[in-house]
């Protein structure tokens, strides 16, 4: 295990001056460098990466000169770069999104790396991807292939990204091509022979994430909900020595902490609470918007950054229950299925539509959201776009699956999956997702509708696969999506803070998002929909781009201004708002 400190890499491949490729790739901070081919001539590329981190690159499998693996297993890695016959560059990742891979063109050279901060280092002036920003403002994470900088680019999951050499001193244009789809099985399991079937591939997803650990201790993010939970009980299982890491908001938002502590004692594992406060919040903030690497909007990055710190000191491995609402149909698709109910009665265009709003953030409010010069600009881009292939209808003819399809390449590729693994990363931690298996994955796509939603049960082939493994009050109660008090905190300890964070001052000055943006959300003069836990949500979601755009874009920031409300006390102005009233 020690060998498998994660890391990251950075290189290119193309045609230019050696000498100066050298010395812009040994200009960025790095541990060791693995130069492979220097040879510069005008009709071969040239090509070389350096490893950037706190250990040792693994041996490459073969054609690869760099790959990376969130789990620390390299011999399945999640995102790789090969060269094939002919100097042939392919860039590739698999297709739960696990680790991300970015690239762009500079002259006529590739650059590559894993982490958009060191494409960053090389870039001269890099500056902010409209379409990036508005595709993070509808989705909280920038969609794929977009970053939100302009001409870097993402490879999508399940995905090979292929410049040939064609004899040439000019680069050809990537040919991108699928080397995995998700899609629904000819055949539908209908009976409850499926229950066993289940539950075998569950136990090989563990024993093939545990075969490399000798005797040391691993943990589990455990929320007392059912997919981190299954997880910790099939570890316990397995006999490995876990130690459960719970996040604690005290007596504020829902608290998932007492079912955590039962799951615990069940499968008689420790359990570490980590303290979720308003300060702790604050003071992890910029180091989380650091770590995350790119933009993401959602208001338990933070938590999970706290919670991935805590473990960090007593593990090097990591266990989530991530990827289990996508497999089985969690709860976010319950909205989307009673709507389908009426499907035939709805436009193609109308049903995107709805999916689209499940996302719950900008898209909509476009005119009040942007100043006009960025209004102009997105005016003419569609989000539904950004939505149309991962809702493909020819592939999925049943809705439970072509809406499990698009959770998988959406909310879990782009968003769930690559954000734990760099919250884990700066934190030195291997992070294993026994719900990204394949062979389980592709499985569940061979499951009728009525083993994943039976009636009001979401989730009920899984609930019956552990029903044994678990207390029946975790197996059966309902879900509940984390409760992170971002409102009642943004309204209250951290007040003051978003006046700073959302200065109407800097705002004006980047001149992208309206200046008094963050006054109209907690006045409720937005939009109706933007009410209760939206607002924090919402005003997260801008907090966590203008904190991206300074401390990793590495803007400057204008003047703030004293033109807000959020310099008075929160009790003086909410007296004030009765009064108005």
């Amino acid at each position: 295990m020690d060998n498998n400190i994660p890391h990251h890499f950075i290189g290119y491949w193309g045609y230019g001056a050696q000498s100066e490729l050298e010395a812009l790739l040994t200009s960025v901070e790095i541990h060791a460098t693995t130069p492979r081919n220097q040879l510069e001539n005008c009709f071969r590329p040239i090509w070389n990466v350096a490893y950037v981190g706190l250990g040792k690159n693994s041996l490459p499998l073969q054609n690869q000169i760099a790959a990376i693996s969130a789990s620390g297993i390299f011999t399945a890695p999640d995102a790789w770069v090969n060269l094939q016959a002919n100097n042939c560059l392919i860039l590739g990742r698999e297709p739960f999104g696990k680790v991300p891979l970015y690239w762009t063109q500079q002259e006529q050279v590739i650059w590559f790396a894993s982490q958009l901060q060191l494409i960053l280092q090389i870039l001269k002036q890099p500056e902010v991807s409209i379409p990036g920003l508005y595709g993070y403002s509808c989705f909280s994470y920038v969609p794929t292939p977009l970053t939100p900088v302009t001409q870097v680019f993402a490879v999508p999951a399940g995905t090979e990204l292929v410049w040939h050499n064609e004899q040439s001193s000019v680069l050809p244009k990537p040919q991108s091509r699928k080397i995995h789809s998700w899609g629904e099985a000819s055949e539908q399991l209908t009976d409850e022979a499926a229950v066993t079937q289940l539950q075998t591939l569950l136990q090989d997803s563990i024993q093939q994430q545990i075969a490399d650990l000798k005797d040391e201790p691993v943990g589990v993010f455990l929320s007392g909900g059912l997919d981190s939970s299954v997880v910790a009980a099939l570890l316990v299982q397995a006999e490995v020595k876990v130690r459960a890491y719970t996040l604690d908001f005290g007596s504020v938002g829902l608290p998932e902490y007492p079912y955590a502590e039962q799951v615990a004692q069940f499968l008689k594992i420790p359990l570490v609470k980590v303290e979720v406060t308003p300060r702790s919040i604050k003071n992890a903030l910029i180091p989380t918007v650091r770590s995350l690497d790119m933009p993401f909007g959602d208001g338990v990055s933070v938590p999970l950054y706290l919670l991935a710190q805590r473990a960090s000191q007593e593990t090097q491995v990591i266990f989530n229950g991530e990827g289990g609402d996508q497999l089985f149909g969690g709860w976010t698709n319950k909205p989307l299925i009673a709507a389908g109910v009426y499907q035939g009665e709805l436009k193609e265009e109308n049903f995107i539509q709805q999916y689209l709003r499940t996302f719950h953030r900008l898209w909509g409010y476009e005119a009040e959201v942007f100043q006009p010069e960025i209004y102009a600009q997105i005016k003419n881009l569609h989000p539904q776009d950004w939505l149309l292939e991962a809702l493909d209808p020819t592939l999925c003819k049943y809705l439970l699956h072509r809406l499990r399809r698009a959770s998988l390449m959406l909310k879990g590729a782009q968003n769930i999956h690559p954000r734990a693994t760099s919250l884990g990363f700066a934190h030195g931690l291997l992070v294993r997702s026994p719900f990204c298996y394949l062979p389980l994955a592709e499985w569940t796509f061979s499951l009728s509708g009525e083993l994943c939603l039976q009636g009001a049960c979401e989730k009920y082939i899984l609930k019956r696969a552990v029903e044994n493994w678990l207390p029946p009050e975790i197996v059966w109660r309902q879900k509940r999506g984390m409760g992170v008090p971002l409102t009642l905190w943004c309204l209250n300890e951290l007040w003051h803070q978003v006046g700073i964070w959302l200065n109407p001052g800097i705002l004006s000055a980047e001149n992208r998002f309206s200046p008094h943006i963050a006054a109209q959300i907690v006045e409720g003069k937005l939009g109706g929909a933007i009410q209760g836990r939206r607002i924090g949500e919402i005003l997260w979601l801008l907090i966590m781009w203008q904190l991206w755009r300074s401390y990793v874009l590495g803007e400057e920031v204008g003047k703030k201004s004293w033109d807000h409300p959020f310099w008075l006390p929160s009790w003086l102005w909410k007296n004030y708002r009765i009064i108005c009233n």
